[in-house]
Protein backbone atom coordinates (compact mmCIF):
# COMPACT_ATOMS: atom_id res chain seq x y z
CA UNK A 1 0.00 0.00 0.00
CA UNK A 2 2.86 2.09 0.96
CA UNK A 3 4.58 1.57 -2.16
CA UNK A 4 1.69 2.72 -4.31
CA UNK A 5 1.90 6.14 -2.29
CA UNK A 6 5.14 6.99 -2.71
CA UNK A 7 4.89 6.08 -6.78
CA UNK A 8 2.00 8.65 -7.22
CA UNK A 9 2.51 12.37 -8.14
CA UNK A 10 0.43 14.90 -6.10
CA UNK A 11 -3.21 15.42 -7.72
CA UNK A 12 -2.65 19.35 -8.98
CA UNK A 13 -5.40 20.97 -7.43
CA UNK A 14 -8.12 22.23 -10.75
CA UNK A 15 -6.93 19.50 -12.63
CA UNK A 16 -9.29 16.47 -13.39
CA UNK A 17 -8.43 12.81 -12.01
CA UNK A 18 -6.33 10.59 -13.73
CA UNK A 19 -6.74 7.02 -14.11
CA UNK A 20 -3.89 6.16 -11.85
CA UNK A 21 -5.39 8.29 -8.95
CA UNK A 22 -8.83 5.99 -9.80
CA UNK A 23 -6.60 2.81 -9.01
CA UNK A 24 -5.60 4.65 -5.79
CA UNK A 25 -9.55 5.43 -5.35
CA UNK A 26 -10.28 1.92 -6.01
CA UNK A 27 -7.29 0.06 -3.78
CA UNK A 28 -7.94 2.45 -1.12
CA UNK A 29 -11.62 1.89 -0.66
CA UNK A 30 -10.85 -1.61 -0.61
CA UNK A 31 -8.23 -1.56 2.28
CA UNK A 32 -11.25 0.44 4.15
CA UNK A 33 -9.68 3.76 3.96
CA UNK A 34 -12.24 6.80 4.29
CA UNK A 35 -13.16 9.29 1.47
CA UNK A 36 -11.11 12.12 4.05
CA UNK A 37 -7.86 9.87 4.17
CA UNK A 38 -7.99 9.09 0.54
CA UNK A 39 -8.52 13.10 -0.33
CA UNK A 40 -5.50 13.94 1.62
CA UNK A 41 -3.82 11.38 0.05
CA UNK A 42 -4.30 12.61 -3.13
CA UNK A 43 -4.36 16.15 -2.54
CA UNK A 44 -7.71 16.60 -3.29
CA UNK A 45 -11.30 18.20 -1.90
CA UNK A 46 -13.13 15.19 -0.26
CA UNK A 47 -16.52 16.04 -2.25
CA UNK A 48 -14.11 15.25 -5.45
CA UNK A 49 -13.51 11.49 -4.01
CA UNK A 50 -16.86 11.48 -2.99
CA UNK A 51 -19.01 12.04 -6.49
CA UNK A 52 -16.10 10.33 -8.31
CA UNK A 53 -17.33 7.07 -6.26
CA UNK A 54 -20.73 7.48 -7.14
CA UNK A 55 -19.97 7.90 -10.60
CA UNK A 56 -17.91 4.54 -10.50
CA UNK A 57 -20.08 2.40 -8.27
CA UNK A 58 -21.01 -0.46 -10.15
CA UNK A 59 -23.27 -3.75 -8.91
CA UNK A 60 -21.92 -6.80 -8.59
CA UNK A 61 -23.24 -10.32 -7.35
CA UNK A 62 -27.16 -9.49 -8.91
CA UNK A 63 -27.20 -6.39 -7.29
CA UNK A 64 -26.18 -7.64 -3.62
CA UNK A 65 -22.94 -5.42 -3.61
CA UNK A 66 -21.98 -1.96 -4.37
CA UNK A 67 -18.62 -1.55 -5.78
CA UNK A 68 -15.88 1.41 -6.98
CA UNK A 69 -14.14 0.42 -9.97
CA UNK A 70 -11.66 2.85 -11.46
CA UNK A 71 -12.17 1.48 -15.41
CA UNK A 72 -15.77 2.19 -14.81
CA UNK A 73 -15.16 5.90 -13.44
CA UNK A 74 -12.99 6.59 -16.23
CA UNK A 75 -15.25 5.75 -18.64
CA UNK A 76 -18.08 7.75 -17.29
CA UNK A 77 -15.51 10.12 -17.21
CA UNK A 78 -14.48 10.02 -20.93
CA UNK A 79 -18.68 9.94 -21.56
CA UNK A 80 -18.97 13.28 -19.54
CA UNK A 81 -16.68 14.64 -21.51
CA UNK A 82 -17.31 14.56 -25.00
CA UNK A 83 -21.10 15.80 -24.20
CA UNK A 84 -19.56 18.60 -22.10
CA UNK A 85 -18.30 22.58 -23.53
CA UNK A 86 -20.08 24.60 -25.66
CA UNK A 87 -22.54 23.32 -27.84
CA UNK A 88 -21.72 24.58 -31.77
CA UNK A 89 -24.54 27.31 -33.33
CA UNK A 90 -23.50 26.60 -36.88
CA UNK A 91 -26.92 25.85 -37.82
CA UNK A 92 -28.21 29.16 -36.26
CA UNK A 93 -25.78 31.36 -37.81
CA UNK A 94 -26.82 29.85 -41.71
CA UNK A 95 -27.10 33.33 -42.76
CA UNK A 96 -24.22 34.53 -41.86
CA UNK A 97 -21.86 31.67 -43.25
CA UNK A 98 -24.06 31.97 -46.55
CA UNK A 99 -22.44 35.49 -46.30
CA UNK A 100 -18.98 34.64 -46.01
CA UNK A 101 -19.22 31.72 -48.58
CA UNK A 102 -20.21 34.29 -51.15
CA UNK A 103 -17.71 37.06 -50.74
CA UNK A 104 -14.57 34.85 -49.84
CA UNK A 105 -15.10 33.26 -53.47
CA UNK A 106 -16.91 36.27 -55.09
CA UNK A 107 -14.81 39.06 -53.31
CA UNK A 108 -11.33 37.01 -52.65
CA UNK A 109 -11.95 38.34 -48.93
CA UNK A 110 -10.37 36.59 -46.24
CA UNK A 111 -12.24 34.38 -43.24
CA UNK A 112 -11.06 37.81 -41.14
CA UNK A 113 -12.40 40.48 -43.60
CA UNK A 114 -15.72 38.26 -43.88
CA UNK A 115 -16.18 38.28 -39.85
CA UNK A 116 -15.38 41.46 -39.30
CA UNK A 117 -16.50 43.84 -42.03
CA UNK A 118 -19.95 42.53 -41.56
CA UNK A 119 -20.14 43.81 -37.90
CA UNK A 120 -18.28 47.05 -38.95
CA UNK A 121 -20.90 48.24 -41.88
CA UNK A 122 -23.89 47.12 -39.72
CA UNK A 123 -25.23 44.34 -41.78
CA UNK A 124 -25.19 41.72 -38.90
CA UNK A 125 -25.04 42.20 -35.37
CA UNK A 126 -22.53 39.97 -32.82
CA UNK A 127 -25.02 37.52 -31.82
CA UNK A 128 -25.76 36.70 -35.67
CA UNK A 129 -21.51 36.16 -36.45
CA UNK A 130 -19.27 34.05 -35.38
CA UNK A 131 -15.22 35.22 -34.61
CA UNK A 132 -12.53 34.45 -37.18
CA UNK A 133 -11.30 31.79 -35.73
CA UNK A 134 -14.39 29.91 -35.50
CA UNK A 135 -14.98 30.55 -39.13
CA UNK A 136 -11.46 28.45 -39.48
CA UNK A 137 -12.66 25.78 -37.25
CA UNK A 138 -15.64 25.30 -39.42
CA UNK A 139 -13.60 25.06 -42.40
CA UNK A 140 -11.39 22.40 -40.71
CA UNK A 141 -13.89 20.49 -39.30
CA UNK A 142 -15.80 20.69 -43.33
CA UNK A 143 -18.63 22.22 -41.89
CA UNK A 144 -18.69 24.69 -44.97
CA UNK A 145 -17.82 24.62 -48.71
CA UNK A 146 -14.76 26.61 -48.08
CA UNK A 147 -11.66 23.97 -47.92
CA UNK A 148 -8.15 24.21 -46.05
CA UNK A 149 -7.13 24.57 -49.76
CA UNK A 150 -8.90 27.42 -50.58
CA UNK A 151 -6.59 29.01 -48.00
CA UNK A 152 -3.20 29.69 -49.53
CA UNK A 153 -1.66 32.06 -46.54
CA UNK A 154 -2.87 28.53 -44.06
CA UNK A 155 -0.80 25.66 -46.03
CA UNK A 156 1.93 27.60 -47.05
CA UNK A 157 5.27 26.24 -45.86
CA UNK A 158 8.79 27.88 -45.70
CA UNK A 159 11.15 25.28 -46.81
CA UNK A 160 14.19 27.35 -47.55
CA UNK A 161 17.14 26.81 -46.14
CA UNK A 162 18.81 29.64 -44.47
CA UNK A 163 22.67 30.48 -44.99
CA UNK A 164 24.41 33.01 -42.95
CA UNK A 165 26.38 34.85 -45.64
CA UNK A 166 29.22 37.53 -44.76
CA UNK A 167 30.89 40.12 -46.66
CA UNK A 168 27.46 41.25 -48.93
CA UNK A 169 27.81 44.84 -50.70
CA UNK A 170 25.34 47.48 -49.55
CA UNK A 171 24.36 50.25 -51.21
CA UNK A 172 23.96 53.88 -49.84
CA UNK A 173 22.20 54.57 -46.63
CA UNK A 174 21.57 51.51 -44.71
CA UNK A 175 17.31 50.93 -43.28
CA UNK A 176 19.21 51.23 -39.77
CA UNK A 177 19.36 54.83 -40.31
CA UNK A 178 15.91 55.25 -40.97
CA UNK A 179 13.49 56.65 -38.43
CA UNK A 180 11.87 54.47 -36.35
CA UNK A 181 8.45 56.80 -36.19
CA UNK A 182 8.13 55.15 -40.22
CA UNK A 183 8.12 51.87 -38.57
CA UNK A 184 5.15 52.37 -36.96
CA UNK A 185 3.19 53.12 -40.37
CA UNK A 186 1.34 56.03 -39.33
CA UNK A 187 2.71 58.46 -41.56
CA UNK A 188 1.83 58.63 -45.12
CA UNK A 189 4.72 58.55 -47.72
CA UNK A 190 7.02 55.98 -47.13
CA UNK A 191 7.12 53.48 -49.68
CA UNK A 192 8.89 50.05 -50.61
CA UNK A 193 9.57 48.69 -53.56
CA UNK A 194 11.04 45.33 -54.94
CA UNK A 195 10.75 43.25 -58.59
CA UNK A 196 9.17 39.81 -59.50
CA UNK A 197 11.03 38.29 -62.14
CA UNK A 198 10.86 34.94 -63.13
CA UNK A 199 13.96 34.20 -65.47
CA UNK A 200 17.20 35.90 -64.07
CA UNK A 201 18.20 37.57 -67.57
CA UNK A 202 18.13 41.20 -68.51
CA UNK A 203 15.89 40.50 -71.80
CA UNK A 204 12.67 38.98 -69.49
CA UNK A 205 9.95 41.69 -68.92
CA UNK A 206 9.65 42.06 -64.90
CA UNK A 207 7.00 43.57 -62.40
CA UNK A 208 8.68 46.70 -60.75
CA UNK A 209 6.60 46.72 -57.26
CA UNK A 210 5.22 49.34 -55.62
CA UNK A 211 3.93 49.52 -51.48
CA UNK A 212 2.93 52.31 -49.68
CA UNK A 213 3.05 51.68 -45.71
CA UNK A 214 0.73 53.46 -44.21
CA UNK A 215 -2.20 53.04 -46.99
CA UNK A 216 -0.59 49.22 -48.16
CA UNK A 217 -1.60 51.02 -51.85
CA UNK A 218 0.22 48.64 -54.28
CA UNK A 219 1.58 49.85 -57.53
CA UNK A 220 2.50 47.31 -60.58
CA UNK A 221 4.90 48.89 -62.96
CA UNK A 222 5.55 46.23 -65.84
CA UNK A 223 9.26 47.57 -67.27
CA UNK A 224 11.27 45.85 -70.15
CA UNK A 225 14.23 44.13 -67.79
CA UNK A 226 15.73 44.18 -64.49
CA UNK A 227 18.31 46.97 -65.29
CA UNK A 228 18.64 49.92 -63.21
CA UNK A 229 18.41 52.48 -66.18
CA UNK A 230 14.20 50.77 -66.60
CA UNK A 231 14.00 50.74 -62.93
CA UNK A 232 14.80 54.63 -63.07
CA UNK A 233 12.66 55.23 -66.36
CA UNK A 234 9.74 54.34 -64.30
CA UNK A 235 10.40 56.52 -61.15
CA UNK A 236 10.94 59.16 -63.70
CA UNK A 237 7.20 58.46 -64.69
CA UNK A 238 5.86 58.00 -61.63
CA UNK A 239 7.31 61.65 -60.59
CA UNK A 240 6.01 63.14 -63.88
CA UNK A 241 2.18 61.99 -62.67
CA UNK A 242 2.54 63.59 -59.40
CA UNK A 243 4.61 66.49 -60.64
CA UNK A 244 4.67 68.75 -57.85
CA UNK A 245 3.07 66.81 -55.29
CA UNK A 246 5.33 64.12 -55.68
CA UNK A 247 7.77 64.64 -52.79
CA UNK A 248 4.52 64.74 -50.43
CA UNK A 249 3.42 61.34 -51.86
CA UNK A 250 7.45 60.12 -52.15
CA UNK A 251 9.09 61.02 -49.11
CA UNK A 252 11.06 57.71 -48.37
CA UNK A 253 11.59 54.35 -50.34
CA UNK A 254 12.89 51.31 -49.00
CA UNK A 255 14.72 48.52 -50.99
CA UNK A 256 17.10 45.67 -51.21
CA UNK A 257 20.50 45.94 -52.50
CA UNK A 258 20.17 44.40 -55.82
CA UNK A 259 21.57 45.97 -58.80
CA UNK A 260 18.76 47.19 -60.73
CA UNK A 261 18.54 49.40 -57.30
CA UNK A 262 21.92 51.06 -57.49
CA UNK A 263 20.81 54.46 -58.85
CA UNK A 264 17.87 54.88 -56.48
CA UNK A 265 20.14 56.80 -54.38
CA UNK A 266 20.01 59.63 -57.69
CA UNK A 267 16.69 60.43 -56.76
CA UNK A 268 17.76 62.06 -54.01
CA UNK A 269 19.67 64.81 -56.00
CA UNK A 270 16.43 65.96 -57.96
CA UNK A 271 13.95 65.47 -55.57
CA UNK A 272 13.57 65.78 -51.25
CA UNK A 273 13.53 62.11 -51.13
CA UNK A 274 15.41 59.76 -48.63
CA UNK A 275 16.11 55.98 -50.32
CA UNK A 276 17.58 53.44 -47.42
CA UNK A 277 18.71 49.96 -48.39
CA UNK A 278 17.21 46.62 -46.33
CA UNK A 279 19.77 44.61 -44.57
CA UNK A 280 21.01 41.70 -47.33
CA UNK A 281 19.23 38.84 -47.44
CA UNK A 282 16.51 40.10 -45.38
CA UNK A 283 13.09 40.22 -46.92
CA UNK A 284 10.79 41.03 -43.53
CA UNK A 285 12.98 44.84 -43.87
CA UNK A 286 10.36 45.68 -46.57
CA UNK A 287 7.56 42.80 -45.48
CA UNK A 288 4.61 44.98 -46.69
CA UNK A 289 6.07 45.07 -50.28
CA UNK A 290 6.93 41.51 -50.40
CA UNK A 291 3.30 40.17 -48.67
CA UNK A 292 2.18 42.14 -51.88
CA UNK A 293 4.30 40.48 -53.94
CA UNK A 294 2.80 37.21 -52.59
CA UNK A 295 -0.68 38.39 -53.94
CA UNK A 296 0.45 38.85 -57.69
CA UNK A 297 1.61 35.04 -56.94
CA UNK A 298 -2.30 33.73 -56.70
CA UNK A 299 -2.29 35.38 -60.45
CA UNK A 300 1.16 34.97 -61.88
CA UNK A 301 2.46 31.69 -60.31
CA UNK A 302 6.29 31.02 -60.38
CA UNK A 303 7.57 29.57 -63.93
CA UNK A 304 4.95 32.05 -65.95
CA UNK A 305 6.59 33.95 -67.92
CA UNK A 306 5.62 38.31 -68.05
CA UNK A 307 5.44 38.61 -71.36
CA UNK A 308 2.14 36.19 -71.19
CA UNK A 309 0.19 38.75 -69.22
CA UNK A 310 -1.41 42.07 -70.74
CA UNK A 311 -1.17 44.96 -69.45
CA UNK A 312 -4.71 45.00 -68.84
CA UNK A 313 -4.35 41.67 -66.98
CA UNK A 314 -1.59 43.47 -64.83
CA UNK A 315 -3.71 46.33 -63.93
CA UNK A 316 -6.48 44.15 -63.09
CA UNK A 317 -4.53 42.06 -60.59
CA UNK A 318 -3.01 45.92 -59.12
CA UNK A 319 -7.23 47.01 -58.73
CA UNK A 320 -7.76 43.79 -57.02
CA UNK A 321 -5.10 43.89 -54.72
CA UNK A 322 -5.77 47.53 -53.81
CA UNK A 323 -9.59 46.61 -53.30
CA UNK A 324 -9.26 43.78 -50.67
CA UNK A 325 -10.72 45.12 -47.47
CA UNK A 326 -7.87 45.05 -44.59
CA UNK A 327 -7.39 44.08 -40.76
CA UNK A 328 -5.07 46.39 -40.65
CA UNK A 329 -7.13 49.51 -42.01
CA UNK A 330 -10.08 48.68 -39.83
CA UNK A 331 -11.67 46.94 -42.82
CA UNK A 332 -11.08 49.59 -45.06
CA UNK A 333 -8.97 49.00 -48.81
CA UNK A 334 -5.84 50.12 -49.64
CA UNK A 335 -7.52 52.93 -52.42
CA UNK A 336 -9.90 54.26 -49.54
CA UNK A 337 -7.27 55.31 -47.32
CA UNK A 338 -4.93 56.13 -50.21
CA UNK A 339 -7.30 58.50 -51.87
CA UNK A 340 -7.81 60.56 -48.39
CA UNK A 341 -4.25 60.95 -48.00
CA UNK A 342 -4.27 62.46 -51.32
CA UNK A 343 -6.89 64.70 -50.76
CA UNK A 344 -5.94 66.03 -47.51
CA UNK A 345 -2.38 66.84 -49.75
CA UNK A 346 -4.29 68.24 -53.04
CA UNK A 347 -6.56 70.80 -50.72
CA UNK A 348 -3.40 72.16 -48.70
CA UNK A 349 -1.40 72.84 -52.14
Amino acid sequence: MDSLHFTMNQHVKGKHLSFEERVVIQTRLKDGCSIRAIARELGCSPSTISYEVKRGTVSLYHGNQQRYKADHGQNVYQINRRHCGRKSDFLKKANFISYVINHFFEDGWSLDVCANRSLAIGEFSHHQTVCTRTLYNYVDQGLIAIKNYDLPEKIKRNTKLHHVRKNEKKLGRSIEERPKEIDQGNEFGHWECDLVLEHKTKDDQVLLTLSERMSREFLIIRIPDKTSASVMQAFKMLQKQYSEHWNDICKTITTDNGSEFADLANLEEVSEILVYYAHPYTSCDKGTVERHNGLIRRFIPKGDCINNYSLQQIIDIETWCNSLLRKILAYHTPDEIFERELDKIYQTA
